[in-house]
């Protein structure tokens, strides 16, 4: 029998602050390829080579590691969304800043709270509900609809957040029937399968250095959810939730020493404002798990 992961908080913590650190990276180093090869090319490198790169390692991690799942269908349902959500993504900071885009994505978690109301049959409580609204909110806030400097490129950040919510519920039933390592293997593989089915009408010969940034991207991509799945088996994702937040602060240092972006004052208020409810969520989530357990605890 394979011994469970020993805990270990900090490590998982400084597991999870690389996590984003190379997540921001990857977004970056998309970001400048937009500039000279079509997104949908920048999807595909992401995909394949994060197969390229991560599957020897977790053939190591786990030998036994097989595509064989309990519910296929939903499998390939969850790559879908994984596939839209990083379509959405790049083709949004090719035309607005990483710091943008990643503000918006912070609505996510919420979205996923909301969602987990209908589709696992949680109970959210009115305080839960408010942070929601709140998140929504600072969303609209970094969005500014029918202002003079609200672009499209803004919604492609949200609908890259939507779907980023759903492939979260999926990802959480899936979790009950399929095991981690198999699923993380599901979705650059069906995402590798789909974009290449569509590489010859896009296609455009990258230059030997953008090759080596297509492959960077998808190492990268590969790289950090290997690093993810580590850090979450050395701490409580309760722990390591808040942790997400400090994407936004490597956005906007890469995005200001790479493109010389920097947030406005109304990016930087909706970005406090979705952060906190963020943050407010994952607290009352604690406090909601707490008086579960107690009340367990106590045969009640």
């Amino acid at each position: 029998m394979t011994r469970p992961p020993a805990a270990s908080p900090i490590l998982g913590i400084g597991l999870m602050v690389l996590t984003v650190n190379l997540f921001v990276t990857m977004d970056a180093v998309a970001k400048y390829l937009s500039l000279f090869l079509p997104v949908l090319q920048i999807v595909w490198a992401r995909n394949v080579f994060a197969i390229a790169c991560t599957l020897p390692v977790l053939r190591g991690q786990r030998p036994g590691i097989s595509l064989r799942s309990a519910r296929p269908g939903l499998q390939l349902v969850r790559s879908g969304l994984l596939l839209a959500s990083t379509f959405f993504f790049f083709s949004a900071i090719q035309h607005i800043p990483l710091a943008d885009a990643n503000a918006i994505s912070f609505v996510s978690p919420l979205l996923v709270t909301a969602l987990s109301v209908p589709f696992l049959g949680e109970q959210v409580g009115i305080r839960r509900w408010a942070a929601v609204v709140v998140g929504f909110v600072g969303a609209l806030i970094i969005i500014r609809p029918g202002a003079s400097g609200m672009q499209a490129a803004s919604l492609l950040a949200l609908g890259s957040s939507f779907c980023f919510a759903f492939y979260q519920i999926a990802t959480r039933v899936l979790a009950s029937s399929d095991n981690a390592l198999t699923t993380a293997l599901y979705s650059p593989l069906v995402g590798a399968i789909a974009t290449s089915l569509v590489m010859p009408f896009v296609w455009v010969s990258p230059t030997p250095t953008q090759w080596a940034f297509l492959v960077t991207v998808g190492a990268l991509g590969g790289l950090s959810h290997f690093v993810f799945i580590k850090a979450y088996e050395k701490a409580p994702p309760s722990m390591l939730a808040p942790f997400s937040y400090t994407q936004l602060i490597w956005s906007v240092t890469l995005g200001y020493i790479l493109f010389d972006n920097l947030p406005d004052r109304w990016t930087l208020l909706g970005a406090a404002t979705v952060v906190t409810s963020g943050l407010y969520t994952l607290y009352r989530e604690s406090v909601r798990r707490r008086a579960v357990k107690a009340s367990r605890a106590s045969g009640t």
